[in-house]
């Protein structure tokens, strides 16, 4: 069957189609899978590009949506012909996370072979049922980005009708957060330094817009548009370029999901700041299964699809990986057999 590797030297250029061993039929426990699309996230880009060490020959992708094609015994919870979608921590089902789960040692495109192959055979814990009514292309967003805006802002952040968030960017966790923001009766900040970019997001629903290019202190600006206090909720995916604006921007007693590191992964914050606004700092890292499966139920009563920049073709994945590295992007990035 076809498949997409990345091979040493770790790059871009070494992403390639191959031709790799058919999975067979699923055992005890599995189900086989026909996987239709992919979504890229920053973490598969740091995967192909050898920011994240794996081994040589890696089958990319953490994110995966399909049909079922075979289930083994013992399984339950799905039948031949679902269509279902991948979960990036198969073996966290439910609860807390454990220490397991900070390894990423059983994450499909890193610890294991990920989603960019034809056919798959994992445990029934490694997928979801996908929402009803749902393209392939939109539910595979689903995994990573989508799942992570979930936790970020109702699971951990138990976020409120009238409740202000802010959110960074126009990548697939910001949109996906403020959809479902503005889904649950939530005011949206949103940034970005493309005014393109934020007449788009205000016609999704973004209540206020800030360009942090042309106002580098944008959490200034946070505070002017809040009265001086500050927002509930930031989805924090710059890192150490915007915390300190963030924790500028957030109210007293506020909350800062931390789900990104694009500009880096060492921040210097401003400590006084922290304890001035008795702020919650959180880091989270998308969520378990169960997460998964209450956010999919979510999403069928949600009027929202999600939004789809550009489909790729999986034997043009370094090329889609370029466009997300490129940040040209307005939502979530696919890739399609």
């Amino acid at each position: 069957m076809k498949a997409v590797a990345v091979n040493n030297p770790f790059n871009l250029d070494s992403v390639q189609l191959t031709e790799v061993k058919d999975p067979g039929q699923p055992g005890k426990g599995e189900i086989r899978v026909a996987i239709k699309a992919s979504s890229l996230n920053f973490h598969d880009l740091m995967v192909a590009t050898g920011a994240m060490p794996v081994e040589e020959g890696r089958i990319l992708l953490s994110d995966g949506a399909g049909v079922i094609e075979a289930v083994g015994e013992g399984v339950t919870a799905f039948r031949v012909g679902d269509s279902v979608v991948s979960t990036f921590f198969p073996a966290w089902t439910a609860g807390e996370a454990t220490p397991a789960v900070g390894s990423f040692s059983q994450t499909p495109g890193d610890g294991i072979d990920g989603m960019a192959s034809e056919f798959v055979v994992r445990a029934e814990s490694a997928f979801t049922h996908a929402p009803a009514g749902w393209s392939h292309q939109e539910a595979a967003t689903i995994t990573t980005s989508g799942l992570t805006a979930w936790r970020a802002l109702v699971v951990n952040g138990r976020l409120k009708a009238g409740e202000t968030v802010l959110v960074q960017g126009t990548g697939g966790v910001s949109i996906a957060a403020l959809q479902l923001a503005k889904a649950m009766g939530a005011r949206v900040i949103a940034t970005s330094s493309s005014d393109e970019k934020l007449e788009a997001v205000r016609k999704l629903g973004a209540d206020d817009t800030i360009n942090y290019r042309t106002t580098p202190e944008w959490g200034d600006k946070v505070l002017e548009l809040t009265h001086g206090l500050g927002v509930d909720h930031i989805v924090e995916v710059g890192g150490p370029a915007t915390i300190n604006e963030s924790l500028k921007a957030v109210k007293v007693g506020g909350h800062i999901a931390v789900i990104g590191v694009l500009s880096g992964t060492e921040a210097a914050l401003s400590i006084f700041s922290v304890l001035a606004k008795q702020v919650r700092i959180e880091g989270l890292i998308v969520g378990s299964r169960q997460h998964q499966i209450d956010y999919v139920k979510a999403l069928e009563l949600m009027s929202q699809k999600p939004v789809i920049d550009k489909v790729f073709s999986y034997d043009r994945l370094s090329e889609a990986f370029k466009h997300l590295q490129s940040g040209a992007h307005f939502g979530k990035v696919c890739v399609s057999w």
